[in-house]
């Protein structure tokens, strides 16, 4: 009896010991992103183009000077990862090690391109802004071991003559104001990298050279080909976060800050672009029917919409409708907004997921392709 009483002493002693090492090392992350969580984010510098600062990753690499690229990686993005509560959108490579530039179609395009970005969290005892270079990683869609097919899926509900929808189908559980919600700068992917890559190749394949392209609802990313800032026309956005926008090296027609569900009209004149895109953005939005009737507003007749959806989101954003639907409703749905924003031709929709060796899991990609009329 004593010996036992001994040994679960011992085993208890052993666990507490275990679970206090465990407290001090989250303390120490704690403290040591602190700064990143209290302050404001100034953006300082953000390239438009790759520059001395750009490290892209190709086969050239070595193991060594992969795993001390890889350190780095996750040592920078420490505190992006642990202050955004997207943080379980987080998407980086399964095995960095394995993050080596493919041959492809699109040339030699590397599958990775790692980006430093200085920002300032705060100032020092004489005012002077505290600064640490972010090291980001972004996902070009291009050499890549995945395939991507497009199978049209066929669009069946018939939607009464005038909307069904009540209040309460735009409700959110987090009705607050979604300025605080995207305040801090969310340097993450909310899909994985086969939904960006058969997104970047639809775009690819989809989008007409010399284009003038609308990304709404936009961010750090817009997922576009590495090529569209020299073989489109403009290229211009609406999203969230300024923030996020200043480091979104491929809008060459530049950014204005919109909240969409604040007021949903577009700062842009009539017929200004032949593509509006929107990506895993269309289910936050409170009064999409307005914002599509901007879309056609700024569309130039012929333009059109691809609005990209996967099952991902933040709950506490997404309207309430959205959640209690599956893909396919999903896009009935936007299907029917399209519908009573009116103007566009009879839409498409496609399932553009990715086919990944091995068939391991990951995330579905879907689009909605909407003309504007051209009698309109």
């Amino acid at each position: 009896m004593k010996a036992d009483t001994v040994k679960r002493s011992s085993v208890a002693i052993r666990s507490f010991s275990i679970l206090l090492s465990h407290i001090l090392a989250l303390t120490s992350i704690t403290y040591m992103i602190r700064p990143w969580r209290v302050a404001a984010y100034t953006i300082l510098k953000a390239n438009h183009r790759p520059s001395c600062n750009t490290k892209i990753v190709t086969s050239s690499n070595t193991n060594d000077s992969m795993a001390i690229n890889r350190a780095k990686f996750l040592s920078a993005s420490a505190a992006t990862f642990f202050t955004s509560t997207s943080s379980v959108f987080v998407v980086m490579a399964n095995n960095p090690e394995e993050c080596q530039a493919k041959p492809s179609l699109a040339g030699n395009n590397p599958r990775y391109i790692e980006r430093e970005l200085e920002m300032a969290y705060g100032t020092d005892g004489n005012g002077n802004p505290r600064t640490r270079g972010v090291l980001v990683r972004r996902l070009t869609g291009d050499s890549t071991p995945y395939s991507f097919p497009v199978s049209p899926i066929r669009l069946v509900k018939e939607w009464p003559e005038t909307p069904p929808f009540r209040p309460e189908d735009f409700s959110r559980s987090d009705s607050n104001d979604d300025g605080w919600f995207y305040k801090v700068p969310r340097l993450v992917y909310h899909i994985d990298e086969p939904a960006v890559a058969s997104l970047t190749q639809y775009y690819r394949n989809n989008i007409a050279p010399k284009s003038d392209i609308l990304d709404i609802c936009s961010s750090w990313v817009s997922h576009y080909p590495l090529e569209f800032p020299e073989t489109m026309g403009k290229i211009c956005a609406t999203g969230m976060s300024s923030l996020e926008l200043q480091f979104n090296d491929q809008l060459t027609g530049g950014y204005e800050q919109r909240d969409l569900n604040v007021d949903p009209k577009l700062p842009y004149p009539d017929s200004s672009f032949d593509v509006v895109t929107c990506v895993v953005s269309i289910d936050y939005l409170i009064e999409p029917i307005q914002v599509l009737k901007e879309v056609h507003r700024v569309l130039r007749p012929g333009g059109k919409v691809i609005v990209s959806q996967s099952n991902r989101c933040f709950p506490s954003k997404a309207i309430a409708m959205w959640l209690q639907m599956n893909d396919r409703q999903h896009l009935e749905l936007i299907n029917g907004y399209f519908q009573y924003a009116g103007g566009f031709e009879p839409r498409n929709a496609f399932d553009i997921t990715a086919t990944v060796p091995g068939n391991e899991p990951h995330d579905p990609m879907f689009v909605i392709e909407a003309v504007k009329s051209k009698s309109v």
